[in-house]
């Protein structure tokens, strides 16, 4: 069963003098999600994703997602979180995990994609979806965190999660190449279930 989740989002779009006021939904993302996914992907992010993520999204085939929908505009997808499990041993950041001895299996939640159109921002609806992750990382046994990955110019993606509190931890050179060019990515990781003490003093 699907969970939903409403709540009145207060903010500006394209009157910033204006108030509005759409109440949106968080639900996981459906079949029905799949062309505004695209359009969404496609407006937003400087590289192209193939048709094979997608509906690994809205088919949930290894991979979670989240959508917010405006329901006084019909349910219009307004936002969304992608995100996959993943074993710390698979990831770039496994050193900062390998000092608890207590969790043999220690798993993350990498956070894939995140995107709020433009008319819908500074409401509160990219905190929203993160937090959902972090939510579902929380009730993840072994999940010891959330990561990402944040291109070196985004300044104000690296400014919302540091608001948001996660830790940036590293810098990978040359981690993406864009249109024939090289570009830096920070690694940030929100940390749960607490940090425990290393197995021995060294």
């Amino acid at each position: 069963m699907e969970k939903l989740v409403s709540m009145r989002a207060r903010g500006s779009m394209s009157d910033p003098t204006s108030e509005i006021q759409p109440t949106v939904e968080y639900r996981p993302i459906r079949f029905s999600d799949l062309h505004a996914l695209e359009q969404m992907h496609a407006d937003l992010f400087p590289v192209r994703y193939e048709r094979d993520f997608f509906l690994d999204v809205v088919n949930g085939d290894g991979i979670i997602s989240w959508g917010a929908v405006d329901t006084s505009r019909s349910g219009e997808l307004v936002g969304f979180v992608t995100a996959k499990m993943v074993s710390a041993k698979d990831s770039e950041i496994e050193d900062l995990f390998s000092y608890n001895c207590l969790w043999e299996d220690t798993a993350l939640v990498y956070i894939l994609t995140l995107g709020v159109a433009d008319r819908y921002r500074n409401l509160g609806i990219a905190s929203s979806l993160v937090q959902e992750v972090i939510k579902y990382a929380t009730s993840t046994v072994n999940c010891r965190g959330v990561y990402l990955h944040v291109i070196s110019y985004n300044q104000p993606a690296i400014s919302f999660y540091e608001k948001m509190l996660f830790n940036l931890v590293r810098r990978l050179p040359m981690f993406y190449y864009i249109q024939g060019q090289h570009y830096d990515s920070f690694v940030f990781v929100y940390y749960v279930h607490g940090r425990l003490s290393p197995c021995s003093p060294l």
